[in-house]
């Protein structure tokens, strides 16, 4: 199982343009890419929230409505894969593994992302009534769409949600230190085995 931001794909450019292009509807002031780096993560709400910190509930959810369909149209402007991604996936999937991408981010944005840059790859996001990561929630549907047992399973992620993610559900996990928080974030957060290049998670998923 795959994070997205930061694992499979670089978001940054499209997730900052649109947050910023919401925020401008309703009188707020852009943030920076940097900005946006920090607050990825824990579902839009919580990117709404600390890109506007001063609005109240209603207004975040009122920014919240126009940015998820401005998003969803606007995803894949400027965002790609990150350099071996496509290619590992391939010989994964060529080698028998079932594979699955698994999100904090709208469900509409993930299924979108996902085939558009990796067709055929099962991918889920956040919905109503599901808990976001570090939950587990979306974790066991995932595996239970493919048909796998935890104990045959590994969590890949970028962050300290995606580390939580894998702990809650009871998965291995395997870091990237090329995502939004780097490698020294995640040892911090109690990850053991990081890859720093897509060959090395591939030799690192294949042991």
């Amino acid at each position: 199982l795959f994070d997205m931001d930061g694992t499979v794909l670089y978001t940054l450019p499209d997730l900052c343009d649109s947050v910023n292009y919401s925020l401008a509807q309703f009188g707020y002031a852009p943030i920076t890419i940097e900005q946006t780096r920090r607050y990825v993560g824990n579902a839009s709400r919580r990117l709404i929230e600390q890109a506007a910190p001063d609005a109240d509930s209603e207004t975040v959810d009122r920014i919240l409505d126009f940015y998820k369909p401005w998003y969803a149209a606007h995803c894949s402007v400027k965002t790609r894969p990150y350099d071996g991604i496509p290619e590992l996936l391939r010989r994964l999937h060529d080698a028998g593994h079932r594979l699955a991408i698994v999100s904090n981010k709208p469900d509409e944005s993930v299924k979108e992302l996902a085939e558009k840059f990796f067709p055929g790859m099962p991918a889920l996001g956040q919905r109503d009534g599901v808990d976001p990561k570090p939950s587990p929630a979306l974790v066991a549907q995932a595996l239970s769409d493919l048909g796998i047992r935890p104990e045959n399973a590994v969590y890949v992620g970028d962050s300290e949600v995606d580390v939580a993610t894998a702990r809650n559900a009871g998965l291995p996990l395997i870091a990237v230190s090329w995502g939004f928080r780097g490698r020294e974030k995640l040892e911090i957060a109690g990850a053991e085995r990081i890859a720093d290049t897509a060959p090395q998670l591939l030799k690192m998923l294949c042991r």
